[in-house]
């Protein structure tokens, strides 16, 4: 599964793995793959660096990257005390009433929330790239599009390659506008942020739309046979999140999370504003169902929901409160029946891709050339 910006990057398969999980990221690059760390969850530059040098140690030397989020436009001396205080009164007894009608229980005094999604607050970022930049990063990736032209020259200094996620010919016009040097078509199947453009019609006109520059195919990608079809399409490669939710190396925080994404089915997830204020797949629970309600109060804009729902998923993550268990995870949770390693998924997929690629050749009369 070789390609063009595969063999540019050093890596045997031209298979992006996105991954909070360092264990994740290493064992991705192990197995022949670009394991990508998401960054988004950092909120302090030390626990990045100690994150970076796991990696560094347990990657064999492997290529790697780190995916940040950060807006295209910058804006000056906003703090997160800044960003809690727009939040509303009504909001937050939203929260409290929710949390209450499902006796989901407090924190212990003095335990922080261990999900504080302030990454995507741009000086949290650039603080995160300040650390990433001593590292021996390949690519660099923007989950909100083109990151701001300083960071893109920024990258290209440190002969690091910028990608930029795009649910849009339009959106990826812009990036390859912007210096960008790869770009992730994300299609509407996809687990976290996505817009609303399937895969299968996204691929082809992105790759068209940015001629020459390598396009990733994401968004519902989980088998061999799918890859195939990406690169079909033109891709030069495929973006793969979900699929790695329910490996053995992942550090999802509770074992009944585990379970509920095992038995979930293609249509059992949703995209709602819950969880972050901007529209984003994940597994449907009574949670985004209320948030989702027109009894509700409606969500708030990216980065305030972010903030306000914070604690509260922290608390159901914790206790595991069934009913309001969930996460980002895209419509191919269908296909994550079973706890497998990230070398097993890699197994499955190269034994899909030449299955797939020996069928075409089949039709196409070219069995055994």
């Amino acid at each position: 599964m070789q390609t063009e910006l595969s063999k540019k990057l050093g890596v045997e398969h031209a298979v992006f793995g996105f991954t909070p999980f360092p264990a994740v990221a290493a064992a991705i690059s192990r197995a022949g793959g670009f394991g990508v760390l998401g960054a988004v969850r950092y909120t302090a530059p030390d626990e990045l660096k100690r994150d970076l040098d796991w990696i560094e140690a347990h990657v064999d030397g492997k290529p790697y990257g780190l995916d940040v989020v950060m807006p295209a436009k910058k804006v000056e001396g906003v703090s997160e005390a800044d960003v809690e205080a727009m939040i509303p009164e009504g909001h937050r007894q939203f929260v409290k009433d929710t949390l209450a009608k499902y006796g989901v229980p407090e924190l212990a005094e003095g335990e922080a929330s261990g999900w504080r999604i302030t990454g995507w607050m741009e000086q949290v970022a650039r603080s995160q790239l300040d650390v990433a930049f001593d590292y021996p990063i390949r690519l660099l990736a923007n989950a909100l599009g083109s990151p701001p032209a300083d960071v893109v020259d920024r990258a290209h200094e440190h002969d690091v390659l910028v990608a930029a996620l795009a649910g849009s010919a339009r959106h990826a016009v812009k990036h390859k506008e912007g210096g960008i040097d790869v770009v992730v078509a994300q299609g509407y199947e996809a687990g976290g942020h996505t817009g609303e453009i399937a895969s299968m019609v996204l691929t082809p006109e992105v790759v068209d739309a940015v001629d020459p520059l390598p396009v990733l195919a994401a968004g519902g990608i989980g088998s061999g046979q799918q890859v195939a079809a990406a690169l079909a399409l033109g891709a030069q490669g495929v973006w793969l999140g979900s699929i790695w939710l329910t490996t053995t190396e992942a550090e999802l925080p509770s074992p009944r999370l585990i379970e509920k994404l095992l038995a979930a089915g293609s249509g059992d997830t949703v995209r709602s504003r819950a969880l972050t204020g901007k529209p984003a797949r994940q597994l449907r629970t009574e949670w985004t169902d209320a948030w989702d309600s027109a009894d509700g109060p409606g969500t708030l804009p990216m980065p305030l929901q972010g903030l306000l729902v914070a604690d509260a998923v922290s608390r159901i993550q914790k206790y595991e409160v069934d009913p309001l268990l969930g996460t980002p995870v895209g419509q191919i949770v269908g296909r994550m029946t079973s706890e497998r390693s990230v070398q097993a998924v890699f197994d499955d997929l190269t034994r899909g891709f030449e299955k797939a690629v020996d069928r075409v050749n089949r039709i196409a009369g070219r069995s055994g050339q």
